[in-house]
């Protein structure tokens, strides 16, 4: 399951309507008002199911010969169901906790969940967490009572249909199993994170602490489905092998994602504009080189912002351009044609701060932003490259 918070607009404003959605995949509608989508990547998924389990049904029902494939891709429908159920576990459990949903995605890895934005706590969290493997545990229980009912022996079809709904109930326990396991990516990491949680007071922690649960959860899988056959049986089935390796990465690369996203929400209350800021001044954008020039001269380690008669900044002096203006014509040439624009809405006030800032940050184009106080003076400028430093917690390259 992950989370994803609305983009906000400029600090200290409403967050602006979305002009565009990105498609992810194919639409298919709605289930109790949640956008359903299916991602184009769950297409390799079926394939793989098919090509895998196709020719294990042929050799099974020799009489169904190409049909076989059908068949497998049916299995493949069925897990997708059973994904499908999981997803919608989480969104309806986390509307009781008044969590709005923007949509489920069905992909390559299964699905997920995105919500909107949303006040969570460690019981909520891992109440809506464990809905998704709960969901998949009812549905192995009414698989096995199918199983029960379906006559043994008989026809083909009723052959077929005992083997569907026996691989339905095994899928979906081992789905359930497999996804409460403690630690993340799996929905099993958020009970680590909860108890972190709520000892430290902080969920970033606890996401942390889950994320290296996970890369334990990957060491372990590892170790029984491959290490421990061989020490066993002196040999391992490739097929196995290979299908383990995947999920093992999967998983590796989830929990490794889960750490460095926690980590940076951990720095963002340090992220303040006012803070990362170097040194600027605001001059109007009818100043001449050679005024720029002089107030350089005093104060070297300022940078020039360029701004409009209403006080808005505008452009920013680029310093190896003025540079290169001959002093004979320094006082007749404007200070604009040594400057770049600076991106429209690029000036933020210096109280923004933490996740508000980053996110309208990532709105601008550029990578020089004007910061200003609350009466509109410039009094910074505020570089991408220092604030991406300050998240990842990277040192700053320079030059």
């Amino acid at each position: 399951m992950s989370t994803e918070r609305p983009v906000s607009g400029r600090p200290g404003s409403k967050p602006p309507v979305a002009s565009s959605v990105r498609r992810e995949g194919i639409p298919l509608g709605r289930i109790a008002g949640i956008p359903i989508v299916l991602a184009y990547s769950w297409f390799l998924i079926a394939a793989f199911t098919v090509i895998v389990f196709g020719p294990v049904i042929q050799f099974n029902f020799q009489r169904l010969g190409a049909w076989a494939y059908f068949i497998a891709f049916v299995y493949a429908l069925l897990l997708l169901f059973s994904v499908l159920i999981h997803e919608l576990a989480h969104a309806l459990m986390a509307r009781i906790f008044h969590w709005p949903t923007q949509k489920i995605v069905l992909n390559l890895w299964g699905g997920h969940t995105q919500f909107e934005n949303f006040t969570a706590t460690p019981w909520r969290s891992l109440v809506v967490a464990l809905a998704g493997p709960a969901a998949n545990f009812v549905l192995a229980a009414a698989g096995w009572l199918l199983v029960l009912t379906l006559p043994s022996g008989g026809s083909m079809n009723g052959e077929l249909a005992s083997a569907l709904a026996n691989i339905f109930t095994w899928a979906n326990f081992l789905i359930g199993v497999f996804n409460v396991l403690p630690g993340l990516p799996l929905d099993g990491g958020r009970l680590v994170e909860s108890i972190v949680w709520r000892i430290t007071g902080s969920q970033e922690k606890g996401t942390v602490a889950a994320g290296w649960a996970g890369r334990v959860v990957v060491v372990v899988l590892v170790i029984m489905t491959l290490v421990v056959p061989l020490l066993l049986n002196g040999n391992v089935n490739l097929q196995s092998a290979l299908f383990a390796l995947f999920i093992a990465g999967f998983l590796w690369l989830g929990a490794s994602q889960a750490i460095t996203t926690a980590r940076m929400r951990l720095r963002l209350p340090q992220i303040s504009a006012g803070r990362l800021s170097g040194p600027a001044v605001g001059l109007s954008e009818s100043a001449s080189v050679s005024q720029v020039m002089s107030m350089l001269s005093a104060h070297p380690e300022l940078s020039v912002v360029l701004c409009l008669a209403d006080g808005r900044p505008a452009y920013l002096v680029d310093p190896l351009a003025l540079a290169a203006v001959p002093l004979n014509v320094a006082g007749s040439t404007p200070a604009t044609a040594v400057a770049h624009p600076l991106p429209e809405g690029g000036c933020v006030p210096e109280t923004a701060s933490g996740q508000e800032l980053v996110q309208y940050l990532a709105q601008l184009a550029g990578s020089d932003y004007a910061v200003v106080n609350e009466a509109g003076t410039v009094t910074g400028l505020l570089r991408q490259q220092v604030v991406v430093a300050a998240i990842t917690g990277k040192p700053l390259r320079t030059g």
